[in-house]
């Protein structure tokens, strides 16, 4: 049989209140996780080599990163979209961006006697 694992696939760092009740994955994926996650795990990581068609099929997938028809390559990449880092959107410049590094001077016009100089704080 393929995936086959002694103990279920639990990822608490990430999901600490278990892959089911995360709102990440379907019941049949958080199942398809827990099942046959342990031995998908040491197929990506090159721990185990594949021992039939299905997890040749599957390491391959992932290597070329399309998951194609397979189910377990899919939820591979969802479980990997899901755990990576998360994208931040912002609606305004951080400190230290583009206008102070060209001199644009931010709000106060860009000479430098805006009255909020930072010399009259002690």
């Amino acid at each position: 049989m393929s995936f086959e694992s002694d103990k279920r696939f639990n990822d608490f760092k990430h999901f600490p209140r278990g892959l089911r009740r995360s709102g990440e994955f379907t019941v049949a994926e958080a199942d398809s996780l827990e099942k046959y996650g342990t031995a998908m795990l040491a197929l990506y990581q090159g721990n185990l080599t594949p021992r039939d068609d299905i997890e040749s099929a599957f390491l391959e997938q992932i290597k070329s990163g399309s998951a194609g028809s397979n189910p377990h390559a899919k939820v591979w990449f969802k479980y990997l979209k899901v755990i990576g880092p998360k994208r931040v959107h912002r609606l305004c410049t951080v400190a230290g961006g583009a206008n102070e590094e060209t001199g644009g001077g931010g709000f106060e016009g860009g000479n430098g006697s805006g009255g909020g100089s930072d010399e009259s704080i002690d």
